[in-house]
């Protein structure tokens, strides 16, 4: 069930937000509302924007023009662990996982709990296995073995993980970048069962993706980019699946190309 959306601040707004590289415009004027317990997805081609806009988000960039604001207040982010800091958890198509690594090793990566002090200081593995199986029982991860190395997991369920760790270090907003892109049918459900499991925790989800089918399924809120501004911006209310997938083909354009190829 969905949550209902309240009226405080959105965790993450951004308001007519531009970033320019000397003389190209990778985005301009776009605005995007992350709620808690609402997934915002963010669609548009290749060359739309969407990569730019998940750098800004995550602290990579910051804009030139327009407003960032986290919890109501306006901010710049000076790095990724300020984002990270600030809740801003971003999960990248390529996962940044070490694939011949421990599933329970690439959950902790980079914030291992250690135990004992000087030079009996050592990883606590016992907590970190024990952990690593809780939390992904609890987001509905039921994993054959943590010891197994996490690149013999499945896509989807690399993604799961990935999910599964930004909630457990605490993470308010999750920034997904194409996580079904890679996958099947199959797989791109379960990635999806997951995204909605991380929503209902509570999250604001921002998923970026090119696919209309895949962001109807899950979203709330739609933001529309195309070669790096607004085409379209719209709550669940307010379009339908075919809209949002004619908005997204390019609509007018299609018909005329359909035209231009009529015998």
């Amino acid at each position: 069930m969905r949550t209902q959306q309240t009226q405080t601040a959105p965790l993450v707004e951004l308001s007519a937000v531009s970033k320019f590289y000397g003389n190209i415009k990778a985005l301009e004027g776009v605005s995007l509302e992350v709620h808690a317990g609402e997934i915002s997805c963010v669609l548009g081609d290749n060359g739309a924007g969407k990569s730019t806009l998940i750098k800004i988000i995550a602290g990579l960039h910051q804009h030139d023009a327009g407003t960032f604001s986290i919890e109501g207040e306006e901010t710049r982010l000076a790095n990724p662990r300020d984002a990270l800091d600030r809740g801003i958890a971003t999960v990248y198509q390529d996962l940044a996982v070490v694939p011949l690594m421990p599933v329970w090793r690439n959950f902790f990566l980079g914030s291992e709990p250690t135990k004992g002090a000087g030079p009996f200081k050592r990883l606590d593995v016992d907590l970190m296995r024990r952990t690593t199986r809780s939390e992904l029982l609890r987001m509905g991860i039921d994993l054959r073995d943590v010891d197994q190395p996490i690149g013999t997991l499945s896509g989807g369920e690399r993604q799961c993980v990935a999910i599964a760790r930004a909630v457990y270090f605490g993470a308010k907003v999750l920034v997904l970048d194409e996580p079904t892109a890679a996958l099947g049918v199959k797989q791109s459900g379960v990635v999806l069962k997951y995204v909605a499991a991380a929503r209902d925790a509570g999250l604001g989800v921002v998923l970026i993706t090119h696919n209309p089918h895949h962001a109807y399924l899950v979203g709330d809120r739609f933001v529309l980019l195309k070669r790096g501004a607004m085409s379209g911006s719209h709550t669940r209310d307010e379009i339908t699946l075919d809209e949002l997938t004619r908005e997204m083909a390019g609509g007018s354009e299609l018909d005329q190309l359909g035209h231009e190829l009529e015998r």
